[in-house]
């Protein structure tokens, strides 16, 4: 009975001995398996970061790399511009030195090509390299700009030297302009006109070469005008825009235009009435040959300086129109802000004529005027006076524009004002001068 007993219990305890040892071996196997599974997992870590650090180490080389050839180029063209910079004024020993740089980086960047091609781009400390070119980078931008500076700077005091020197000659020419105003202005008006006994030789040219001495006093008037307001700190523009409100000027020198326009409307204003007035002349003597009364007054006058006439002739129709035409060429804020009084106002009411610069040369340009007016009355058929109204459209026939911008800007400009009337002399036109919109 025991021995079947013991024959039962054996198998069963042998078949769970068995059992414990496949799980244990079971278990044994699985943690080795793991540990295969992690050290081939840290193993593929180690792989990846090497992976990654050499990635980032190859990228830090081609960084600086980079940076080598812009540091080079950089020098390259620093040199350059010191080399240019030595040759004016010459110095011999900066461009040898610069010329001996530029052929050093060219060696450097010709041995960065050679690696570049063969991939040889080996670098003991990328981030050292890197932080050197930079720097070198910009030490030569510096560098650059300190050399274009004093070339700059050359250059300003080489302008500086230009203005003086043209300040000088311009003080020079002023001042033989000036001399040869006042030779012209003591001898009068020297023209090729025909005496008196030659009326029938007087020719429309005649004319347009005395229009063209009166354009130049009356601009040599208005300078004065415009220098005589810039001395007293006048708003030029605002003066301008009292004269031609809503015109917009190209320039702002173009304001000038504006006084010159006013100067000749009142100087102007009349010339086609004898005398600039409304005195009737049907029934005097001069109306039978009112050429041959013109003519000899304008022979009389354009030999003879204004203020010499004038103290011979001081109630000669001549004097009454300087007199008019200065009350209303000069207004009598622009006197007393001149003069800082009216005395020159006072005196010209009173029928008197200052011996004042300023009042001569008002003088000269009414000379001229007044020699035009006469020589006018006596061509045949006289010439007249014509304007152009603002808004007209230009037409190169009775008009000539005084600058360029307005045909520029459009193909057909318009006038805004006249700045010197246009005469009709027969069949010929002297065009009349017009600022253009």
């Amino acid at each position: 009975m025991d021995s079947v007993t013991h024959s039962a219990v054996t198998p069963k305890k042998s078949r769970l001995a068995r059992t414990f040892a496949k799980v244990l071996h079971a278990r044994a196997a699985a943690g080795v398996d793991e540990d295969i599974r992690k050290a081939k997992s840290r193993e593929k870590m180690k792989k990846d970061r090497f992976k990654i650090d050499e990635e980032m180490r190859d990228k830090a080389v081609r960084e600086a790399f980079v940076a080598k050839l812009f540091a080079g180029l950089s020098s390259i063209k620093a040199s350059y511009a010191q080399l240019q910079y030595a040759q004016s004024p010459y110095d011999a020993d900066g461009i040898q030195s610069a010329d001996q740089v530029i052929v050093a980086e060219l060696k450097k960047l010709s041995e960065l090509k050679q690696c570049y091609l063969k991939k040889e781009l080996h670098e003991s400390s990328p981030a050292k390299a890197l932080l050197v070119a930079e720097a070198q980078e910009q030490s030569s931008l510096v560098k650059t700009y300190e050399i274009t500076s004093k070339k700059l700077d050359s250059q300003v005091k080489l302008k500086e030297s230009e203005i003086m020197f043209l300040k000088e000659k311009l003080v020079e020419i002023n001042g033989d302009c000036k001399l040869l105003d006042k030779r012209l202005n003591s001898s009068g008006v020297q023209l090729a006109f025909p005496d008196g006994a030659e009326l029938s030789r007087l020719r429309p040219s005649h004319f347009v070469a005395l229009l063209r001495q009166v354009v130049k006093s009356v601009r040599s008037f208005v300078r004065l005008l415009v220098d005589e307001m810039e001395s007293e700190d006048w708003d030029l523009d605002a003066a301008a825009a009292s004269i031609q409100p809503g015109v917009s000027f190209w320039e702002r020198t173009h304001i000038c235009f504006a006084f010159e326009s006013f100067v000749s409307r009142e100087i102007f204003d009349g010339f086609d009435r004898p005398y600039f007035s409304h005195e009737n002349v049907s029934s005097s003597p001069e109306k039978e040959n009112l050429r041959r009364v013109f003519f000899d007054r304008f022979t009389e006058l354009k030999s003879l300086r204004p203020a010499d006439y004038l103290a011979r002739k001081p109630k000669s129709k001549f004097a009454a129109f300087c007199r008019a035409k200065y009350l209303r060429v000069v207004h009598r804020k622009m006197e007393e802000s001149f003069f800082g009084n009216l005395n020159q106002r006072n005196l010209v009411s009173s029928g008197k004529l200052p011996e004042t610069t300023f009042f001569g040369a008002f003088v000269e340009m009414a000379k001229r005027v007044w020699l035009l007016h006469c020589l006018a009355l006596a061509l045949d058929p006289e010439a007249a006076i014509f304007r152009v109204s603002g808004g007209s459209r230009f037409s190169e026939v009775y008009m000539e524009g005084v600058s360029d911008e307005a045909f520029d800007a459009s193909p057909e400009p318009v006038v805004a004002f006249t700045v010197v009337p246009g005469f009709r002399v027969g069949s010929m036109v002297v065009q009349s001068q017009v600022y253009l919109s």
